[in-house]
């Protein structure tokens, strides 16, 4: 298998790339965690100068029209340095689920607003009891003169806190688990009804809890066919999960390059760490990992153009490689994160060096849409109706 960036794709890594290095240290992290909103609103503006909001979207709402190889790529660089703004909530879920619609009144009118920075978005769709199911909703949605009355909790909302609207899973028909009966309606966050707790994650970044206490939204804010929800989401899947396993090969390379430079630094018996032969096979070991992740990575971004070329030809190859992907990334992010911990020593479990902080992300990313033994078991039922 060849793949390689294209000339554009290099220029947005380089771009990302020269913002990270610049302009967010693990020092700027730290105030930005530590804010009240735990984002920076100024940086979020840049991002949209810069074009990185738009890299998604279709040129006719102002977008640069890119694909998922374009959205990797900016989110590979972000993961080298964690960054915190809602590129992935916002751009990449909110903006993805948006634009794969067929409200195109919607679409038309909230796009070009995440484009140009001024609106946030997330999407709500976690609930105490579904853990890892999507389809396990509680939520509902009734009838109501003119449009759907919303009651419901959803849980770990990504930057719920500062996000503007909500793309909300309720149930509309069926039973609780039932795939088919699910909808998904935008949410304005200071609509009458709307709760949202906000607080910090392990990883530093925000999440929250947000209630839906009769809510009423207008029947034209159905992003898809009414109890055609869960579709969209399954549309895609594919491309959250490419985008999640993209920033934690960003924060992989990283941990190996910092460990690296650290072994040659750190002296035991007079001489450094790195020339002692163990811990040589150990960060070989974790080189591979990285690579190993790297390479499922570029299968799912082949096969991705594959199906956009072919949409007629099914996404199941696709699925199941995205499902191995998100695998390969739990035990790669895992043995990595570790291994360069303990590698580190002592220091490499404070909070002070940023070892940790790149640990925590890998292990929350592990945790999203699904942890890796989720992800074998849907590869598995997939490849062998297992």
């Amino acid at each position: 298998m060849n793949f390689e960036f294209s000339e554009e794709q290099t220029m947005i890594k380089d771009s990302v790339a020269r913002f990270v290095r610049d302009q967010y240290d693990i020092d700027t992290r730290r105030k930005i965690i530590n804010s009240d909103e735990g984002i920076s609103r100024e940086y979020w503006n840049t991002f949209a100068e810069l074009g990185w909001l738009s890299v998604p979207f279709a040129e006719e709402y102002g977008g640069f029209g890119g694909s998922v190889e374009d959205i990797a790529a900016v989110m590979e660089e972000l993961g080298k340095g964690i960054v915190v703004e809602p590129y992935m909530s916002t751009v990449v879920i909110f903006g993805g689920l948006l634009a794969a619609s067929n409200n195109s009144a919607l679409k038309e009118a909230v796009i070009p607003t995440i484009i140009d920075g001024s609106c946030l978005g997330s999407f709500a769709f976690l609930e105490r009891q579904s853990r890892y199911e999507i389809a396990d909703v509680v939520t509902s949605a009734v009838a109501c003169d003119g449009g759907y009355r919303l009651n419901g909790e959803k849980t770990v909302v990504l930057h719920g806190g500062t996000a503007d609207k909500f793309i909300v899973s309720a149930r509309t028909g069926g039973e609780q688990f039932d795939a088919s009966g699910v909808s998904l309606f935008m949410v304005d966050a200071k609509s009458d009804g709307v709760a949202v707790k906000s607080y910090q994650t392990m990883d530093g970044q925000r999440a929250a809890t947000v209630t839906f206490s009769d809510v009423v939204v207008a029947a034209d804010q159905l992003l898809n066919g009414l109890g055609e929800g869960l579709a969209l989401v399954d549309q895609v899947m594919p491309q959250i999960l490419v985008a999640l396993s993209a920033e934690a090969l960003g924060i992989m390379a990283t941990l190996n390059a910092i460990t690296v430079d650290y072994s040659k630094t750190r002296q035991q018996f007079g001489t450094p760490i790195g020339s002692f032969q163990v811990l040589q096979h150990r960060m070989v070991d974790t080189f591979i990992a990285c690579e190993q992740a790297k390479s499922m990575l570029y299968r799912g971004l082949c096969q991705a153009n594959e199906y956009a070329a072919n949409p007629d030809a099914g996404n199941t190859e696709l699925l199941k490689t995205v499902h191995a992907l998100k695998a390969t990334i739990a035990k790669s992010g895992k043995q990595i994160g570790e291994e360069a911990i303990q590698l580190h020593g002592g220091i490499g479990m404070t909070d002070e060096l940023n070892i940790g902080h790149f640990v925590k992300r890998l292990m929350t990313i592990n945790v999203s849409f699904g942890n890796g033994d989720f992800h074998q078991k849907k590869f598995n039922q997939l490849s062998y109706g297992a």
